[in-house]
């Protein structure tokens, strides 16, 4: 490295007045990095190929700690939900984060690192990166079906690419996209404190949001879609992201009212409310099932929880882990009866009281919360050439284009191929997911042979304790336990034909994320490194 290196600055002007400099007695080497405090704002300090760079270290999702996460070439990633940054640019390079982070200028003189804060992004952690505006001489137009975030991250990725032509975002809903993965974790949330972008930004941005709104058909030889309200839009290129919906109970009693099911920040409020000091009982132990009934344990006055299985999660996490989730609420009053279903809702003056199951159990109940699954909204597509796997979920290739030219799908809809598992056709309901299925959309739509690349990434908070899961584990082997489930503090690494495929991890920050990132850098991580008791490779002390 010499003495002397070029300033590194990304969305901000050489001569704006610097406010606050930093001289660095910096003994990194390559692929190390340092958290450092330049006035009030706390700086990533990284050095990548013998050159130093400088960003925010707050992660732009939630605000987690950079320096606490992996670092690998010229990307670090979120030790909590996995966001990746490039260390150069700062820009974002995997979600569930959606903005980019604002970069600061180095200098080295004399084997001192200098780092210093414009005043223009003072105080600000997080930067929209650069989007276009609609040029009016381009006739294009793009139909996004669908208010989620699939469709958010297609119109935000067309814009960053200066796509000029016309984006119409159309939604059933009456809210601009917000983030789904709160309502089961912030249940009394009002609805603009979840939304992911304002008004403003997509007048700013030129990108059109039709609320309320539901396609009841597409035609893709005349390349138009039919409306509930009896619009019909012509449209260049679609994209198909109307996700799924909460899948009903199937027995008498199921339309009673204090039914609920989980699916808007409307429905959130509701249940929130409805279980206040109520006996409630909960049918479904998924993810979300799980994530509201941990949610209601000091709110409601008893929860019961009926699963199918043996065990929560076992076909996802496994009946080890599953049975430390059991463990935890149970230890708070909650009940359990697993293997079992609800045969009838019982109910007064169409109100639940009772849910009797088919082992002949009654469980008295003022409330009863629905998440026994989804289904897919693909009904819509019936009569079209669009290809559908036997569950209704759109099939898409590497590039999520269907079989219909011009006609493409993201998001819980989608069968698509998943890279890291040779291509297997998967569906999955993730929010990163559905973020990087969006973005691709996008670039393929540019022609840009951009070719679905991502390792999945999520995560459930339980009683305030989150577990984090990365790959895809269905159908391992064989699992490997670091640390102890009774500690509550663990790594459960998941393994398929002698390779890791999975991971899941409490309290065990960055592991998870490590993992995470040599699944996508496509190194195999074999038995032998997952079975070793040394994990300096998971950056962990022995636990």
């Amino acid at each position: 490295m010499s003495e002397k290196q070029s300033d590194l600055v990304a969305g901000s002007d050489q001569d704006e007045e610097v406010t606050d400099v930093v001289c660095v007695e910096s003994h990194l080497k390559d692929g190390e990095m340092m958290e450092v405090e330049v006035g009030h704002h706390n700086i990533l300090l990284i050095r990548s190929d013998g050159v130093y760079s400088a960003i925010s270290n707050q992660c732009t999702h939630y605000g987690a700690p950079l320096s606490k996460g992996v670092l690998s070439g010229h990307r670090v990633r979120c030790p909590w939900h996995g966001s990746c940054f490039n260390v150069k640019t700062g820009d974002l390079e995997e979600y569930p984060g959606i903005d980019c982070l604002p970069c600061h200028k180095v200098k080295v003189e004399n084997s001192k690192v200098y780092v210093s804060v414009k005043k223009k992004i003072q105080g600000q952690p997080k930067r929209i990166k650069w989007m276009g505006v609609r040029d009016q001489e381009v006739f294009h137009t793009v139909l996004l079906l669908g208010g989620g975030v699939a469709s958010l991250i297609c119109a935000e990725t067309l814009r960053q690419e200066n796509y000029g032509g016309r984006i119409i975002m159309v939604s059933r809903d009456d809210l601009l996209p917000y983030d789904k993965t709160r309502l089961s974790k912030v249940m009394d949330a009002e609805s603009d404190s979840l939304l992911m972008r304002s008004m403003d930004f997509f007048h700013k941005y030129d990108i059109e949001v039709w609320l309320k709104k539901e396609a009841l058909s597409v035609d893709t030889n005349k390349k138009t879609a039919t409306f509930d309200d009896g619009l019909i839009q012509c449209f260049d290129q679609i994209l198909i992201a109307t996700g799924c919906r909460a899948k009903c109970l199937d027995c008498p009693g199921a339309d009673l009212e204090n039914v609920l099911m989980l699916e808007t920040p409307e429905d959130a409020r509701r249940i929130h409310y409805a279980c206040m000091g109520c006996r409630t009982v909960f049918v479904g132990t998924s993810f979300v099932g799980m994530e509201v009934a941990s949610y209601m344990i000091d709110k409601a006055s008893s929860i019961t929880i009926i699963g199918s299985t043996e065990l929560p999660y076992q076909k996802t996490l496994g009946p080890e882990i599953g049975k430390v989730t059991m463990m935890m609420l149970e230890e708070n009053g909650v009940k359990f009866h697993m293997n079992d279903a609800i045969a009838e809702v019982q109910g007064e003056n169409r109100r639940v009281k009772a849910v009797k199951l088919k082992s002949g159990t009654t469980i008295e109940t003022d409330v009863l919360i629905v998440g026994i699954g989804v289904v897919p909204n693909s009904e819509f597509l019936k009569g079209s050439p669009i290809r559908m796997d036997s569950k209704n979920y759109v099939i898409v290739d590497n590039y999520m284009r269907t079989n219909i030219t011009d006609v493409y799908c993201a998001g819980d809809l989608t069968a698509f191929p998943l890279k890291m598992a040779g291509g297997q056709r998967v569906s999955i309901g993730h929010w990163q997911i559905a973020q990087t299925h969006g973005r691709t959309a996008a670039f393929n739509m540019l022609q840009r042979e951009v070719e679905l690349n991502t390792v999945p990434f999520y995560w459930t908070v339980l009683l305030g304790r989150t577990i984090r899961y990365t790959g895809y584990g269905e159908g391992y082997t064989e699992m490997v336990l670091k640390g102890k489930f009774e500690n509550m503090k663990f790594l459960a690494i998941y393994l398929k034909h002698d390779e890791v495929v999975a991971a899941a991890g409490l309290n065990v920050e960055p592991a998870v994320s490590v993992v995470a990132e040599r699944l996508a850098e496509g190194r195999v991580i074999t038995k032998a490194e997952a079975m070793s008791d040394d994990l300096s490779w998971l950056k962990l002390q022995p636990l």
